[in-house]
């Protein structure tokens, strides 16, 4: 079992047909996730081609992650939350300035996935809508959006299975609102 702790991130390798296992193990936490191709990272996971191609904004078990090159990255295998979200970029130091009226220092998926991702020579500009595990965002019929409290419980998880060889980003956010104002680890397991 790998912990990621509260308000910081990991990346990983993931070979072609492994399996992620990722766990909300508190309840209540949320994991941004973003996917690159191991042998081209200029090969991306896409939010725009996931939501095109799976016809659907709630993205769950029997869906697929697509890349910006239309290729499947992942297959959802289990979804015990089944809520995630795919709409929203991973938090930055500028969600907390506009969206907070923070301008301290404040940890950030953003910078966790980009400090973690930098030793596979992924930079900040490489970064895309990350696919928010546990995160629920609901939306009007008007089109407004609103981040409420996750719906995972303690020990709520979704299995991947790699479609290709992956780089993997993975955090556990840091964005108070996106996590019913409080912090908390992520865990994940690679299975074979």
């Amino acid at each position: 079992m790998n912990v990621i702790e509260k308000q910081s991130g990991a990346a990983f390798k993931l070979k072609n047909g492994q399996k992620l296992k990722v766990i909300d193990p508190q309840g209540e936490q949320v994991s941004d996730m973003v996917l690159f191709n191991a042998e081209d990272t200029r090969e991306k996971i896409s939010s725009g081609k996931t939501l095109d191609f799976e016809e659907n904004i709630l993205i769950t078990r029997g869906d697929h992650l697509w890349s910006n090159r239309s290729n499947k990255m992942m297959e959802i295998l289990e979804d015990t939350n089944g809520r995630n979200d795919f709409l929203l970029a991973p938090c930055s130091p500028e969600t907390f300035k506009i969206m907070y009226g923070n301008s301290d220092y404040h940890p950030s998926c953003f910078e966790n996935l980009y400090t973690n991702l930098a030793k596979f020579d992924i930079e900040p500009d490489d970064i895309p809508t990350a696919f928010n595990i546990f995160m629920n965002v609901q939306f009007q019929p008007d089109g407004k959006l609103s981040v409420d409290p996750p719906m995972s419980k303690a020990g709520d998880h979704v299995i991947f299975k790699a479609k290709m060889d992956l780089i993997v980003g993975l955090t556990a956010c840091s964005a108070e609102d996106s996590n019913g104002g409080s912090f908390k680890p992520i865990h994940y397991e690679i299975l074979d």
